[in-house]
């Protein structure tokens, strides 16, 4: 059982309600104004859950891809907005049914092992669903989009993949976990978007080779119709019990500020690296 689960008291920030206007580059922006307010002391341990229209996360080595522009185009032609978050991994596809959760502690003196960061992230959606008669794995699926060490995955498909953020002596493990619709369809907007780009091509930088049969929702897999809402329902039910008391909350005070800050660094970096493309 992860420690780092178990906290006197958890903040919650729910951004899980759909809203088309709601735009990933305020997300990164978010969790980075609560690193630096988890870091400081301003904030007890936070807790964020977050959802975004149909966009395609990049990570900054996606910025490296032989034809960037025209992987761009292709997801306007397909409604998607393209944002390049503030951190490395690769490619990341979102909709309305995929559920991001945050997890941000502060760090120790003697800091938070990587490994531990991970471990409560699948150790949480492990707990999420154990009443299921289901084995989520942690490790590396070949073939998916965004492959790490930690990609979960149920009979070989990846339903979810852990990042972590680590700034202003705070860490944010964060989780993408594909709710419902189809993993396949998603894989296929990725494989494409990279084919656009000419990722083969590419002399310094490796992109993923993606086999969409290896990618899929917790609905298909499990065979149940789950919501965002079920799924909070389960996230919120696991945190009761990890905590004295979990609360409600949104930015205040100085957060607003340290929001702004890094809304505009995030704004900046996409002006010179995706807008102006």
């Amino acid at each position: 059982m992860s420690e780092l689960l178990r906290q006197k008291e958890w903040r919650f920030i729910d951004q899980s309600g759909y809203n088309p206007y709601f735009h990933a580059i305020q997300s990164f922006a978010m969790d980075d104004t609560l690193c630096r307010s988890v870091g400081s002391g301003e904030s007890p341990p936070t807790l964020r859950a977050w959802v975004h229209p149909p966009t395609l996360v990049l990570g900054i080595q996606d910025t490296k891809l032989p034809d960037l522009h025209a992987g761009l185009r292709f997801l306007e032609e397909k409604n998607y907005k393209g944002i390049v978050r503030n951190s490395g991994g690769l490619a990341v596809a979102l909709d309305e049914g995929v559920l991001n959760l945050s997890l941000i502690f502060p760090d120790t003196e003697k800091g938070i092992d990587i490994n531990r960061g991970y471990d409560a992230m699948w150790e949480l959606v492990k707990l999420m669903f154990a009443d299921l008669d289901c084995d989520i794995e942690a490790r590396e699926i070949v073939g998916s989009y965004c492959p790490g060490s930690y990609d979960l995955s149920i009979n070989g498909k990846k339903f979810a993949g852990i990042s972590q953020r680590r700034i202003r002596k705070a860490v944010a493990v964060q989780i993408y976990l594909c709710v419902s619709g189809s993993g396949t369809k998603r894989a296929a907007l990725v494989k494409e978007f990279y084919e656009r780009a000419q990722y083969q091509v590419s002399t310094k930088f490796v992109f993923p080779d993606i086999r969409v049969n290896v990618m899929a929702s917790i609905s298909e897999l499990l065979g149940v119709e789950f919501s965002i809402q079920s799924v909070m329902q389960r996230f919120l039910h696991v945190m009761n019990g990890k905590c004295d008391k979990l609360f409600m909350d949104q930015l205040h005070g100085v957060e607003l500020e340290w929001f702004q800050e890094y809304y505009e660094r995030m704004i900046r970096r996409n002006e010179q690296i995706v807008i102006e493309k």
